[in-house]
């Protein structure tokens, strides 16, 4: 019996002495380290805010507390991100980055400039999901989309929202590309360039000049995409009361639901293809401390921000899920994005 509990303490204190070994080897990954996050469009929008808030609490949930700095990097609808991401950045763990949540429907239409497998990333996990809404100012003459129907960068949802809302529902849009960022739309909606935007619920809803635009009436919300009514916007139909509504087929159905599954996938942070497992496990579990810290959440819920997020693994099924499409569904997106 004296021999068991000898053994028994020898395997007990070798056990503390692998886990130690094990945190060690952790910390050694991230030690003195800084973990830079490519943000795919300007600041001051959505995705940075969130990136900027994540970074700044992120570090202490990692062994060895690494440093964090973000660097916006707009461009091409966020391609060029996408693409330095996936080709030029190490897969060690310190280059992350967070781009447009609908660009793999380039990958699926077979864009030229697309250089990435929308698949294999290594996804870390988002902060929230969303769904996507339309809003016009208040001040032309269309009161709803059906004043609209019959009237005169991709990857974004000002881009895809519009088209798929042309094809299932008869509507028309002059669509304007081109545009760096959020900011920079919301200013040419402000001097009348643009009268009608898409977006997201909760960019609209958290950060201005969103808020104030619904307070004071300069904004009139025509739509969203959820497959239920945000609380938020009772009195606006979603995408597919309208098409019950109009009898959209169901082969555009079908291409509706392809095109509004980016709101599942949110802001995503991800990094490139080919991390090592255990370097992606710690980020992934840091990214869920990091959701549940207290003052995210708060600072989250003082900016009005959803915080409904998801995990890497999450991401990493649904990546893989909206890569695999009928040849029918591409055939529609091609011809819809081609017009």
């Amino acid at each position: 019996m004296r021999k068991l509990r000898i053994l028994f303490c020898a395997l007990v204190m070798q056990c503390f002495l692998c886990a130690d070994d094990l945190t060690a080897q952790s910390e050694a990954l991230f030690k003195d380290k800084t973990i830079k996050v490519v943000v795919a469009f300007t600041a001051g929008g959505g995705y940075d805010l969130w990136m900027r808030l994540i970074t700044r609490h992120m570090g202490k949930y990692i062994p060895g507390n690494p440093h964090f700095i973000v660097q916006n990097m707009p461009g091409a609808g966020s391609i060029s991100a996408a693409n330095y991401l996936y080709n030029l950045a190490k897969p060690d763990g310190l280059t992350l980055g967070s781009i447009s949540a609908a660009l793999y429907f380039d990958q699926l239409i077979g864009r030229k400039e697309v250089n990435f497998d929308w698949a294999r990333f290594s996804w870390v996990g988002t902060p929230e999901r969303t769904s996507e809404m339309l809003y016009i100012r208040a001040d032309t003459p269309y009161k709803n989309l059906d004043d609209i129907r019959g009237a005169v960068g991709t990857g974004s949802t000002d881009h895809y929202f519009p088209k798929l809302l042309e094809d299932a529902l008869g509507v028309r849009f002059n669509i304007v590309i081109g545009y760096p960022g959020s900011i920079d739309i919301d200013l040419a909606a402000e001097r009348g360039e643009v009268q009608c935007r898409a977006g997201t619920t909760s960019a609209f809803f958290g950060r201005e000049p969103g808020r104030t635009w619904v307070k004071t009436g300069f904004v009139r919300l025509l739509v969203q995409g959820g497959k239920k009514r945000d609380p938020r916007l009772s009195e606006v139909p979603t995408i597919y009361e309208l098409m019950d509504k109009h009898g959209t087929p169901k082969a555009t159905r079908a291409l509706a639901n392809v095109l509004l599954s980016p709101g599942e996938f949110g802001r995503p942070l991800m990094g490139p293809p080919g991390i090592a497992p255990e370097r992606l496990r710690i980020l992934r579990q840091a990214f869920v401390k990091t959701m549940n810290d207290a003052d995210v959440v708060a600072e989250a819920k003082k900016n009005g921000w959803e915080t409904n997020f998801s995990s890497g693994d999450e991401l990493a099924a649904l990546a893989k899920e909206v890569t695999t499409q009928p040849q029918e569904v591409i055939r529609r997106m091609k011809t819809l994005f081609e017009k």
